[in-house]
């Protein structure tokens, strides 16, 4: 099956669930700048949600590009990530419209963490499709950045309850971590060619 419509559909689930978050945005009752303070914790949960689904997207269309062919297993890993994906604008508008408060904190966390493994799982269905000399499997490696992440979102989630700082924090880790595009897959796919 060709991945043209898998790499379509994903692009548009991906582009309505930015519009979706930056819908969230309500605005203010004033025209003064002051008007503007309360919107913050919106405007940085809706920043920090808009890089995660950009990395996303960036390393969705990275992957995409070693892919020759799709199976049902591939689409439906990909509905599988594309469904955690689709619950970001509500974590995000939980978490901003309560000021990073514990619970919608790690409910955001958990959703991060749901996302990472979803990842995972359809690199992997790739993986197994094209075989362990696919582009894909030589770049992945030991995928450093991939086992990590997920240890860093649970103790982000645990650290909802004893500082939100530190669970923002960890949050933020992540996005640094996955924001310099990943370039294991362009350096291999050069050498393939």
């Amino acid at each position: 099956m060709n991945k043209t419509r898998l790499e379509a559909f994903s692009d548009g689930v991906l582009a309505i669930v930015i519009t979706i978050m930056v819908l969230e945005f309500k605005v203010p009752h004033g025209a003064e700048w002051s008007d503007l303070v309360p919107l913050i914790p919106i405007v940085l949960s809706y920043v920090l949600s808009f890089i995660y689904i950009g990395i996303y997207w960036n390393n969705h269309h990275h992957m995409m590009h070693t892919v020759k062919s799709v199976t049902g297993d591939v689409l439906w890993a990909n509905l599988h990530l594309l469904f955690w994906l689709s619950l970001v604008p509500f974590v995000t508008g939980w978490m901003g419209e309560n000021h990073f408060a514990s619970v919608p904190l790690a409910l955001y966390g958990l959703v991060l963490l749901m996302a990472a493994i979803a990842y995972f799982v359809l690199q992997t269905r790739i993986i197994k499709n094209h075989g362990p000399d696919s582009i894909l499997a030589k770049a992945v490696g030991n995928d450093l950045k991939g086992k990590a992440s997920p240890i860093i979102y649970i103790l982000g989630i645990i650290s909802c309850w004893i500082n939100p700082w530190i669970a923002g924090g960890a949050y933020v880790l992540v996005a640094l971590i996955w924001l310099v595009p990943d370039k294991r897959i362009e350096i291999i796919f050069k050498n393939e060619l």
